[in-house]
């Protein structure tokens, strides 16, 4: 699906969100659940289906409704400060999953019949989506967000500089091209150690 096929990502409306964070419990519903949609697909970018992604933009959006009444608002900085919360959620799920050993993981090579193993193509999109995590890695936190929003949700550049708190569409441009050059970097360099 290319970026012009997806949908435009959710607009606030700020009158709502200074609502919500006046302590109007309707102004809070509708803004909970416009962003949930919004954190979910953040969520999902960066975890996947395999580590909770619902779970983790639940949490998110329990974090953002706890600290409404802290917050103190300002024009076009609330998307930032959401995301904000969503990738400390998302460093905390991966800190849980590494240290979560009792979910086992199925074994390829169990052929029992009543085995629920994955489709071939199944274990190769998770083998692709590793990868592409471990190259995601390497890269600084802020690049990391910026690529996610921008290639795997599709939010255009004004969008993305809205929710990372970025000065301009400009910035985004320059700082994914340099993300994307690192990881084409990153590719190469890993392309030519397995050659060898």
């Amino acid at each position: 699906m290319s970026t012009d096929e997806r949908p435009p990502a959710p607009r606030l409306d700020a009158r709502l969100v200074a609502a919500a964070i006046e302590g109007d419990r309707t102004a809070v519903d509708r803004l909970l659940a416009d962003l949930r949609p919004l954190v979910l697909r953040y969520c999902r970018g960066r975890l996947g289906s395999s580590f909770g992604a619902e779970d983790c933009a639940q949490e998110t959006l329990m974090a953002v409704l706890l600290a409404l009444p802290r917050y103190r608002y300002e024009t076009d900085s609330f998307l930032s400060f959401v995301f904000g919360i969503a990738a400390h959620k998302v460093a905390d799920a991966y800190r849980r999953q590494s240290r979560d050993l009792s979910e086992p993981f199925a074994d390829p090579g169990d052929t029992r019949a009543g085995s629920s193993l994955a489709a071939p193509d199944e274990y190769a999109r998770t083998d692709a989506r590793l990868q592409i995590g471990e190259l995601l890695s390497h890269l600084p936190p802020l690049h990391r967000d910026l690529l996610t929003l921008r290639v795997v949700l599709g939010f255009t550049a004004e969008e993305t500089a809205e929710a990372l708190g970025l000065p301009s569409a400009v910035a985004v441009r320059v700082a994914q091209h340099r993300s994307l050059s690192k990881l084409r970097q990153l590719m190469n360099a890993k392309a030519a150690n397995q050659s060898e």
